[in-house]
């Protein structure tokens, strides 16, 4: 059965040698495996030409290459995202999108199937926590859409970790899974392209900071006031703003990195002067960076996206402040993109 076998994207490349060796392989193979993963983008051991075939068949039988089973393929009506929903090899669903730019490729990637905080506006959070993903299974979302773009001799340029569940409830398997893709013998994609999202975990903000990677952060913040926040974000109940500010500021004074903040603009909720002038408040003289975006809806969510004069009204109140903004270009509506949207309709998890 294909669950007995172990998941190749799980092996590390020290790993993998120390495996070669047990089976009387010269260590070598196991950067020449490596490569052809990794760089030549091979989705078997049989496409790697340069390694006996009497290895390739014992590479076949111990290892799973394929442990994300695509279910649904969406395309958006302008191409310019493309949404896959995947099953692991335990049926639980994930999902991944990927988004076309001007002179970008971003991927967003899942690091757990579901989630467990349920943050009231995202679909994920709806779906309730199903389990955390190995490194394997957050590599290889990246793998399938690096082999999907080299057909057209394109690349990803971008892996932004904001896909379903918390990645910080998963700290060690994600950062593993970094580790794997910024590897310098695998697709060697630079730290600096990594997006890390959390909604403000500040235990593993800290520890992210003491890390001292190169890992951009992000803290998907949403409002201003202990109050709202409580209703949106129920973590905010264990993790007041204050001590969340306060842990972002330690890990902007710790890495000497500008830190982004997330605001899902809600018509009515949090897109008002008065929420624009708090969280001026909060992050006056912090190296920061507000990214606004204007909702996507879900069927468990009766919230609606600010419209067009609000969101530019809030980014005009933000920068009048000193406050540095962009306004996230709204992508996949038609195909349900943001996370945790088709897997929690699929599965009829999303009724109030």
């Amino acid at each position: 059965m294909t669950n007995a076998k172990d998941n190749f994207y799980d092996q590390d490349l020290t790993d993998l040698k120390l495996l070669l060796t047990s089976w009387g392989e010269p260590d070598y193979r196991a950067d020449q495996i490596w490569r052809g993963i990794y760089q030549e983008l091979k989705d078997a051991p049989d496409r790697i030409s340069n390694i006996p075939k009497p290895l390739r068949a014992k590479l076949r039988e111990h290892f799973n290459f394929m442990s994300l089973t695509p279910e649904t393929r969406l395309n958006s009506i302008d191409r310019q995202t493309v949404k896959i929903l995947f099953h692991l090899v335990d049926n639980q669903p994930i999902e991944t999108v990927l988004m076309y730019y001007d002179k970008r490729r971003t991927l967003c990637i899942s690091t757990q199937s579901g989630c467990a905080l349920g943050c009231v506006f995202c679909a994920t959070g709806q779906m309730g926590f199903r389990r955390n993903l190995t490194s394997g299974e957050i590599v290889e979302q990246v793998l399938h859409f690096a082999r999907h773009l080299n057909e057209s001799n394109e690349r990803l340029t971008n892996i932004v970790i904001m896909g379903m569940g918390e990645p910080f409830h998963n700290y060690t398997e994600t950062m593993a899974a970094i580790d794997r893709l910024n590897h310098p013998q695998g697709m060697k994609l630079g730290a600096r392209r990594f997006t890390i999202s959390t909604v403000g975990l500040i235990p593993e903000i800290l520890r992210f900071a003491n890390d001292q990677r190169q890992v951009n952060l992000a803290v998907s913040l949403h409002a201003a006031d202990d109050e709202l926040r409580d209703s949106m974000l129920p973590i905010n109940r264990k993790y007041p703003l204050t001590e969340l500010i306060d842990a972002c500021r330690e890990y902007v004074k710790m890495t000497h990195r500008r830190i982004t903040f997330e605001w899902a603009l809600i018509e009515g909720v949090n897109d008002g002067d008065e929420q624009a002038a708090a969280l001026a408040d909060w992050v006056h003289r912090m190296n920061c960076h507000v990214n606004i975006i204007p909702l996507n809806p879900t069927h468990g969510y009766e919230g609606q996206a600010a419209n067009l004069d609000q969101v530019h009204h809030f980014q005009n109140a933000l920068e009048q402040a000193g406050i540095s903004t962009t306004v996230r270009v709204r992508r996949g509506i038609d195909i349900q993109a943001g996370c945790g949207q088709l897997a929690a309709e699929k599965q009829g998890n999303v009724s109030r």
